[in-house]
């Protein structure tokens, strides 16, 4: 609550999708520019068996991710599957520990009420998605 959100689910160990969600809000963050302030994103683990505080960290650091805007958590694995279920988020785990998931960037307004979502991920990012962005920060 308080601002409007990005939200998306990712695991930090990934090396394929999972850069593309963060390169995603990086390109949201661009595209607001003196406004990127009123948005948070936020950033929901799929491992919290691995993602625990320090791997977090470490991909914090090495993303240059600005924390005074992003976050990123990893729920109790309990509630993992709840958050990807109100995201619209589905996954499964490999046998080699890696994850299969859809990747859809959420936008919530600060009560927390779905605004928009995009599974355009990336360098470019969906017009219509920047746009509910640009409008819910307004």
């Amino acid at each position: 609550r308080g601002k409007p959100r990005v939200v998306g689910m990712f695991y930090a160990s990934c090396h394929f999708i999972c850069p593309l969600i963060i390169d995603s809000g990086k390109v949201v963050e661009r595209h607001l520019g003196e406004h990127a302030d009123q948005l948070g994103i936020v950033l929901i683990s799929i491992d919290p068996e691995r993602d625990d505080p320090a791997a977090l960290r470490q991909l914090v650091q090495q993303r240059k991710l600005d924390t005074t805007r992003w976050s990123l958590a990893a729920p109790p694995a309990d509630q993992v599957r709840t958050a990807a279920g109100v995201l619209g988020v589905r996954y499964r785990r490999l046998a080699d520990g890696e994850f299969n998931h859809t990747s859809p960037l959420v936008l919530l307004d600060a009560q927390g009420r779905e605004l928009a979502r995009t599974e355009k991920i990336g360098s470019r990012v969906d017009p219509a998605f920047l746009d509910a962005v640009r409008a819910a920060v307004d």
